[in-house]
């Protein structure tokens, strides 16, 4: 499996399943179901060596105090100090703090912690509606593509409908989708909280847009994962 699959718990037959309820869903609607998990939406390598930065900062502002103790120190250690021992002691750590920090910062956990929320808000978005477009999504022939998407870093959702679709169902029920699919996830259970929200986006896509069309899937019903930002 995949880093993501083994993350979230979802093996082959997991993905396979969801596979299912996407195909089960799609059988009684003209919509089109996409389900995409992301490792995370943004790099945000920006955030993390700002961050790193400031850490270093703090350890400088911290350690300035102790210049008289570190110099002594290498006097009393060292066989005639030249004069730079003492800055590039202070260099040599500061780099490495904000090399250490900087990978301390790629860990979830911390990365939550470290951005600002609306830059993971608006990098979600950003990335959900790039997707859109990257898959196919709004190229259906009845512009009936809705795409489900889960960006696990940020722990936040999407689900965006293509045009033929937000004529009929209000952007409020898709909200009231996306919110039990959080609450879903936070079971840690994720295969059943994606296939319970394939099926709820499945009712009301029957309700509201119901199978009118002979042909089959103009979209595959396999869950997209992507492990970098970037398309791949």
């Amino acid at each position: 499996m995949s880093p993501l699959q083994k993350r979230l718990q979802l093996s082959d037959e997991a993905l396979k399943r969801i596979s299912d309820a996407v195909r089960r869903a799609e059988e009684k609607t003209d919509g089109e179901i996409i389900v995409a998990v992301a490792k995370e939406s943004s790099r945000y390598s920006f955030w993390e060596l700002l961050a790193a930065v400031f850490f270093a900062l703090a350890v400088f502002v911290a350690l300035l105090p102790l210049a008289p103790t570190v110099s002594a120190w290498f006097t009393a250690h060292v066989w005639a100090v030249p004069d730079w021992y003492l800055p590039a002691f202070y260099g040599i750590t500061l780099f490495a703090c904000l090399a250490l920090f900087f990978q301390i910062a790629n860990l979830p956990a911390i990365d939550r912690l470290i951005i600002p929320a609306f830059v993971q808000t608006e990098a979600v978005s950003a990335r959900a509606f790039r997707l859109f477009t990257e898959s196919g999504v709004h190229n259906t022939a009845h512009h009936s593509g809705i795409l489900i998407y889960l960006s696990v870093l940020e722990r936040q959702v999407r689900i965006l409908a293509d045009s033929g679709i937000s004529e009929k169902i209000s952007a409020d029920l898709w909200a009231i989708v996306s919110d039990d699919l959080v609450a879903d996830l936070h079971t840690k259970q994720y295969e059943q909280a994606i296939c319970g929200a394939v099926e709820k986006c499945g009712e009301l896509l029957s309700q509201y847009y119901p199978a009118q069309k002979a042909e089959g899937d103009e979209l595959p019903n396999g869950v997209i994962l992507l492990e970098t930002p970037g398309w791949a």
